[in-house]
């Protein structure tokens, strides 16, 4: 299944589910809701983190199963821990040293990795900026009208996907994909649409389908 199919789904069924709040059980401890935000405090023992419209907010060095919302951002404190995180309209932001043994991914939001945060497996959006600072990537990153950055000494395992749209819906402008000095990717990068791909000279990547790189020396591309 692609991704975009992938997320339909997904966004289909949280609808579902936005829309039978009877079949969700609302724990006394607050971390499962329907309306409202979760925030899960340190010291906690790990378990599931729901709500449908509402934020989760995972504090500086505790740890969550899954933590998954319709409308509303997902956040990992740094050094925090989830087995994966999701959402349908929101942002998701790991903080430094946070890690996800699973995957993480959005419909409609940016996907924002600090330093030293690793996700174990795929990294994955439709629409909304990628952004990695010195982090690590382990299945991959995928997205159809997102721009992505990789910067510092990151690591990305499994390549970069940029899917073709198959809606008139989607943004016409070429996502931008910059892969900056000293980071790392390795795999196919494959570009189903048009795409600008901008390679730092000191970066590391592999092979490249669908575009060719443009190289640049310094920090940042060019305007």
């Amino acid at each position: 299944m692609s991704t975009a199919n992938g997320y339909r789904l997904f966004a289909a069924i949280a609808v579902i589910v936005a829309f039978s709040g009877c079949d969700i059980a609302v724990d006394g401890d607050g971390s499962t809701k329907i309306n409202g935000s979760v925030h899960i405090p340190a010291g906690k023992a790990a378990e599931e983190a729901r709500t449908v419209n509402g934020s989760i907010r995972v504090d500086d060095n505790a740890a969550v199963t899954s933590a998954a919302t319709v409308n509303g951002y997902v956040r990992l404190g740094a050094h925090a821990t989830a087995t994966s995180m999701k959402t349908v309209n929101g942002a998701i932001t790991l903080g430094e040293g946070a890690l996800v043994s699973g995957s993480a991914g959005s419909v409609n939001g940016e996907l924002t990795l600090s330093n030293g945060a690793g996700i174990a497996g795929a990294l994955v959006n439709v629409n909304g900026k990628i952004s990695l600072s010195s982090a690590h990537v382990g299945g991959g990153i995928k997205t159809v009208n997102g721009n992505v950055s990789i910067m510092g000494n990151s690591h990305v395992e499994g390549g970069i996907l940029v899917e073709k749209p198959n809606s008139v819906l989607f943004n016409s402008e070429d996502p931008v994909i910059v892969i900056g000095p000293d980071a790392v990717v390795r795999g196919e990068m494959r570009f189903e649409r048009r795409v600008k791909l901008y390679v730092s000279d000191k970066a590391t990547i592999g092979t490249v389908t669908g575009t060719t790189p443009i190289m640049f020396s310094g920090d940042t591309p060019p305007n």
